[in-house]
């Protein structure tokens, strides 16, 4: 169920629009003007905004405009009569999701709106395990899939392998499985392999008595059983050293735990995550990573990828991350398109959370409201390598589609069919984008022995 803001000064459209969103599951907001529409963007929090082109006042593209610096990367969607069509294509080079021309038909309605915001479902019920992480919001192919199936998984006890790169979001995606299943009302428990010395990391997993070693004071139960019933994480599984490699397959094996200095072993009942960035494999043949605990671990693989492939989704985290820093106190602040467009053109080694300290450190640092590309490109620390490289806007998103559709074709193999599906376009705009950006797509097939 999305939350979407529908604005029409026709009020019979306006009913049957309504009507039809709301007979897919969507919570609709219906107004009559742009202005009342930007009035209640603060209540509303939409993550669609539906629009009529042509209104008294302000019209559809003096609000797609304003909302572009109000909510950067919110996807606007315009409703046009026939006649407007060339307005509307203006419209969606400065910016906008896309348009449907008038009578809208309800199956082109539904694919448009499922396109920006995903299939419509019924909301969650409270505690009922559905993710809501806004860190796992994505218009990206591939995320959906991976998010379809982390529920699929999360119906199941199995143990899970998540893979993707520092700073990508594994312990997000980890924690929004155990929110997916019915271990949610339980807790989750995170650990890092390798933040911890590897001579206390027995103790903390599997807890010791007092007096076990030097300056075990206390009892301390462990992270296992401190998450009984529920979900423990073991990041960066890949740096566990070998001799608790063993005693962690006996865990898994056995569904019982030893803690450091005791005599028997107590009974555990968790599901096992573990995450990683590196490849196992290659850890089993360098002799690093013992191969019957890998099969214990990699009972299902989940691959998260990087944030450079999934560059569609940066708006939706910013936007995120934006709200998140005004709930604990920070000021206000939105980026203006420009910036916008230089964050998702950037280059992000560090993934999320590289984007996420660009993000804090431009609100911290912002004297306005509006954080300008200037300020982006100090925060990158590339200003004058990233100003000579994209000057303009219009550059800025030929990069971005260029890249797209090379990915696109690298998912689909060269066909362009499949393609134009996954990119939401029909064939002849698929064909003549890749004749403008001097792409082939028999380069994408894979070679034949």
């Amino acid at each position: 169920m999305a939350r979407i803001l529908l604005i029409d000064d026709d009020e019979k459209l306006l009913r049957v629009l309504t009507l039809r969103l709301e007979a897919m599951q969507h919570q609709v907001t219906a107004v009559s003007s742009a202005q009342e529409a930007l009035n209640r963007m603060g209540d509303v929090q939409p993550a669609l905004v539906l629009t009529d082109l042509r209104m008294p006042g302000m019209d559809g593209m003096e609000l797609l405009d304003r909302l572009q610096h109000l909510r950067p990367g919110l996807p606007v969607i315009l409703l046009t009569a026939h006649g407007d069509v060339r307005d509307a294509v203006a419209a969606t080079q400065a910016g906008a999701a896309s348009f449907l021309t008038k009578p809208v038909r309800k199956e082109e309605l539904a694919r448009a709106i499922e396109k920006h915001v995903g299939p419509a479902e019924p909301e969650p019920a409270p505690g009922g395990g559905d993710s809501e992480s806004g860190d796992l919001k994505t218009k990206n192919p591939r995320m959906r899939e991976l998010m379809a199936d982390v529920k699929r998984v999360a119906k199941t006890d199995c143990s899970v392998l998540i893979n993707g790169p520092t700073g990508a979001g594994k312990e997000v995606l980890a924690r929004a499985l155990h929110e997916a299943s019915p271990r949610a009302s339980r807790p989750f428990v995170a650990m890092n392999c390798g933040a911890v010395p590897a001579e206390l990391l027995e103790s903390e997993l599997f807890g010791h008595k007092k007096g076990a070693f030097t300056g075990a004071t206390s009892d301390n139960l462990g992270l296992f059983r401190a998450a009984e019933g529920g979900t423990i994480l073991l990041d960066e599984i890949g740096d566990m050293p070998a001799e608790l490699q063993v005693k962690l397959l006996r865990v898994l094996e056995q569904r019982e735990v030893r803690p450091v200095g005791e005599a028997r072993s107590v009974p555990v009942d968790v599901r096992v995550l573990s995450a990683t960035h590196r490849e196992l494999e290659e850890l089993i043949t360098a002799g690093k990573f013992r191969e019957d605990l890998f099969y214990r671990l990699n009972v299902v693989r989940l691959r998260i990828p990087p944030l450079d492939e999934r560059r569609e989704d940066i708006p939706l985290l910013v936007h995120e991350r934006l709200r998140q820093l005004q709930a604990r106190g920070a000021p206000k602040r939105v980026y203006s398109p420009d910036a916008m467009q230089r964050l998702c053109a950037a280059s992000w080694p560090g993934n999320i959370r590289q984007l996420f300290n660009v993000v804090e450190q431009n609100v911290a640092l912002s004297a306005g409201e509006v954080i300008s590309v200037g300020q982006v490109d100090k925060a990158l620390g590339e200003p004058e390598a990233r100003s000579a490289v994209l000057e303009t806007f219009d550059e800025a998103r030929d990069a971005f589609s260029r890249d797209y559709l090379r990915r696109a074709l690298e998912l689909c193999r060269g066909n362009v069919s499949q393609t134009a599906r996954v990119a939401g376009r029909n064939r002849t705009d698929i064909y003549k984008l890749l004749k403008k950006y001097d792409l082939d797509p028999k380069s994408f097939k894979p070679r034949k022995n």
